[in-house]
């Protein structure tokens, strides 16, 4: 399904001549044009990247540590508290 979304910003690039060729010769092979084709693999790129980043992958023990400590978590330590305070202090609160 085409894009309907307005195209308002722009981007620039320099790219050498033989990248420039391949890039022009696979948006011929997908029939798309070189900004369809470049659009289309620069976002299926990002967005792995940022699945990669954006998500925190745990093994059962990890999340069965992680969980517990959620549930219970341990009781603040002196370092805590004071740091605590001092923000409480600097907010006025």
């Amino acid at each position: 399904m085409p894009d309907t979304r307005a195209k308002t910003e722009r981007m620039q690039i320099r790219i050498d001549d033989s990248s420039k060729s391949k890039i022009e010769r696979a948006a011929r092979y997908s029939d798309k044009t070189v900004s369809e084709f470049v659009i289309a693999n620069a976002t299926a790129a990002a967005e792995r990247i940022l699945e990669e980043h954006d998500q925190i992958i745990l093994s059962a023990t990890d999340w069965d540590v992680f969980y517990r400590a959620l549930l219970h978590p341990p009781k603040p330590n002196k370092a805590l508290t004071t740091a605590f305070k001092r923000y409480r202090r600097r907010q006025g609160k």
